[in-house]
């Protein structure tokens, strides 16, 4: 994390921040998150992280207590962003790389930090995710619903290549991201009940309706449905849409292509959101 942050649109320096003013979200995990892609100093698809946020904090109003309301706006989150830019030379008014707003605890607090190192490969070149975990997801949960800074059970498998799957064999998500599966004539992403995060990403593509010539659906997917996907691409809003070269042992030739698509797509509907 960069040394700059903002706290309720308040320029501060990351070694300020005391332990007291968060001790519901670090004790209790009583807080959500959004993580934003940041280039050239202007956050991608703001609006909805910040509508999302806001959902989250409504729908947990007796247990996490918000940021105030004008804290939560996106005029507001990109005059801190560009304070915090400007305030510290290390990150500078061209900064690309990663936002994360954290609230919770009456504060909303906005931070940096770089771009994985290998962030260009991994688009390039996609992951493989062939593990599956069947233990921590259970059909219709409703936490799974939000960014909850309880994070865990992602966190534990980031970087593992893990699919969660539910009690009833139907496949969810990865710890990172949406999934998204070439299977037939139609690109398919678990519903949210399955349970998944209703990702930034997932909802312009699920919007969009159509990757290129492929209808782009909503429905269950079983495990042993796996036999039939074709392509595989992985969504969230850092790396927008990654490949899934293989899936629990299954090559996936058209993955790339898949993601490549994707990506325009997004990329395109970035531009007109502004």
């Amino acid at each position: 994390m960069m040394e700059t942050v903002a706290v309720n649109g308040e320029v501060r320096r990351l070694e300020e921040l005391r332990l007291q003013d968060f001790l519901q979200s670090f004790f209790f995990g009583a807080g959500f998150f959004e993580t934003l892609l940041v280039t050239e100093g202007a956050p991608m698809f703001l609006e909805r992280h910040l509508a999302r946020l806001r959902a989250s904090l409504a729908a947990h109003h007796d247990c996490v207590r918000p940021p105030p309301p004008e804290a939560l706006t996106a005029e507001a989150v990109r005059e801190a962003l560009c304070r915090c830019l400007e305030a510290d030379a290390s990150l500078g008014p061209r900064f690309s790389g990663v936002g994360k707003l954290v609230a919770g605890d009456g504060r909303l607090l906005l931070s940096f930090r770089p771009l994985p190192a290998d962030h260009e490969h991994t688009v390039r070149e996609g992951r493989a995710h062939d593990e599956l975990e069947r233990q921590g997801y259970r059909r219709g949960d409703p936490l799974l619903k939000h960014k909850s800074v309880s994070y865990l059970r992602q966190y534990a498998h980031l970087g593992r290549g893990t699919v969660f799957c539910n009690e009833l064999g139907e496949l969810c998500e990865a710890p990172n991201g949406n999934l998204f599966f070439l299977m037939g004539d139609a690109v398919v992403t678990p519903p949210l009940e399955a349970p998944c995060l209703p990702g930034i990403i997932r909802s312009v593509l699920l919007e969009e309706g159509r990757l290129g010539a492929l209808p782009v659906v909503e429905r269950s997917v079983a495990l042993e449905e796996v036999e039939d996907v074709r392509g595989c691409v992985l969504t969230n809003s850092v790396s927008l849409a990654l490949a899934v070269p293989r899936l629990l042992g299954r090559e996936l030739p058209a993955s790339q292509e898949l993601a490549e698509r994707a990506r325009a797509v997004v990329r395109a509907q970035a531009k007109r959101e502004g």
